[in-house]
């Protein structure tokens, strides 16, 4: 059974932002079976936002961040660290290798990643430049419009 449903009523006014409403259909449309390990997309301003993905059980080196023509992945997995072998009479804690990918909008850079609690932390900017920024155009009566 599925339960996607379209997000295009809330970007009717929208024009060119196409990759950046991607982004959050595509966590909408998130399925079952690629839901591992959960993860939120946080707004924390006009510009600034952030990707917490529950990574219990990770440590720094278990991790990697890439981002690769504007789309940022996130992949763990457990390194043989040569310890003891363990015998689980219980695993509750899920410590499989996963792959998450995110499209970001444009200007949207990886500013910093930090792991703490479980918790991997990606923040991100939109950092707009000048020449992309609305300008205000003067409308003067008295001059001639161009041919």
């Amino acid at each position: 059974m599925t339960t996607a449903f379209s997000l295009a009523p809330l970007f009717r006014h929208s024009v060119g932002f196409d990759r950046f409403n991607d982004l959050f259909e595509s966590a909408a449309r998130n399925e079952a079976g690629s839901s591992y390990p959960p993860y939120n997309v946080e707004k924390h301003g006009d510009d600034h936002y952030r990707i917490v993905v529950a990574a219990a059980g990770f440590q720094e080196d278990d991790l990697d961040l890439q981002v690769e023509k504007g789309v940022l992945t996130v992949t763990g997995g457990k390194r043989d660290n040569g310890a003891a072998e363990v015998t689980y009479l219980h695993q509750g804690i899920a410590q499989r290798a996963f792959k998450l990918s995110f499209r970001l909008a444009d200007h949207i850079e990886v500013k910093a990643a930090g792991l703490a609690n479980g918790l991997l932390s990606i923040d991100l900017l939109r950092i707009v430049p000048e020449e992309a920024k609305a300008k205000r155009i003067p409308i003067n009566g008295d001059q001639p419009a161009l041919n």
